[in-house]
């Protein structure tokens, strides 16, 4: 069985800035803290709730530097690395391994839409300029591009892409590769609307930026799956479902940084066009916090 670099909860920061629209350094190692601090398993920066796309290379490169600084090792650290094109892939992929990540995040990101081919050759060529583990990340509802079975099968067949993160939404594409792959890949769920049937699939870790608003629920989920307690997973999941739809139809930046206003952490800024969540639906999704921790 492949090793699990990375297991149960991963947790994805958001990015704040400030109110002038910079990356706000000091702050975002602040609520890195506080992930680590509420147990999470492991932390996963650079995500679509840390907004990637709509930082400069230089602002990347300044979170991945915080990020190493203020994890000091005592979490693994999956950095996403994601471009348009390889070279700026390769750029950030290189980066990432140099300040000290245990592995880096890839999803195929497309204006025109990418032949099975050329997403083989993008992950290919990045994987050939770095030595740490690859996470094959497949989201075409971000991405724009839908990865099949095949071509996981596919990009499977290179030595250091070790592990697929898995965000369709669609529940039986895990259970085809666990009863594909067996124990030769790690899988990851990342819809939280399917974190209990992830795990009852054989999924390794949970994806999450969750555990920035109610990390005590998605571990105690975690762990009961690993007990083999289903009965009380259920019960668990249940309980913050609610919370985990509103979340993933809301949008994660809008909707982590209106929860942690809600429950008094600073949490600084968006970048535009982001606009903070409305205020009616803010007031939602106090109801939901306020309903899971009475």
């Amino acid at each position: 069985m492949k090793s699990k670099l990375f297991q149960g909860v991963i947790a994805y920061p958001i990015t704040p800035f400030t109110k002038e629209e910079t990356v706000n350094i000091p702050l975002y190692k602040s609520l890195v803290e506080r992930l680590i601090k509420n147990k999470s398993n492991a932390i996963a920066t650079l995500g679509s709730t840390g907004v990637l796309p709509y930082l400069s290379d230089q602002e990347k490169e300044a979170i991945v530097k915080a990020t190493m600084e203020q994890v000091n090792g005592r979490v693994p650290v999956l950095v996403g690395v994601s471009n348009l094109t390889t070279s700026k892939t390769i750029q950030h992929a290189r980066h990432a391994e140099k300040m000290g990540a245990d592995a880096v995040m890839i999803i195929p990101m497309s204006y025109w839409k990418l032949t099975d081919d050329e997403v083989f050759e993008h992950y290919q060529s990045v994987a050939k300029e770095i030595n740490i583990p690859i996470m094959a990340y497949n989201n075409p509802g971000t991405g724009g591009i839908d990865m099949s079975h095949k071509l996981l099968q596919r990009l499977l067949g290179i030595s250091n892409i070790t592990m697929i993160k898995e965000s369709t939404g669609d529940i039986q594409r895990m259970h085809h590769l666990k009863k594909s792959q067996g124990d030769n890949v790690n899988f990851y769920n990342g819809s939280n609307t399917l974190a209990l049937g992830a795990f009852a699939a054989g999924a390794s870790g949970w994806c999450t930026a969750l555990p920035n608003l109610i990390p005590e629920w998605n571990l105690k989920l975690f762990e009961a799956t690993q007990k083999g307690d289903f009965k009380l997973a259920q019960q668990l999941f249940h309980t913050q479902l609610d919370v985990l739809k509103f979340v993933q139809e809301k949008g994660l930046p809008r909707t982590i940084k209106a929860g942690l206003d809600i429950l008094g952490i600073e949490s600084g800024y968006l970048r535009s066009p982001l606009n903070p969540l409305p205020y009616e639906e803010k007031k939602q999704l106090e109801v939901l916090l306020n309903d899971i921790m009475e």
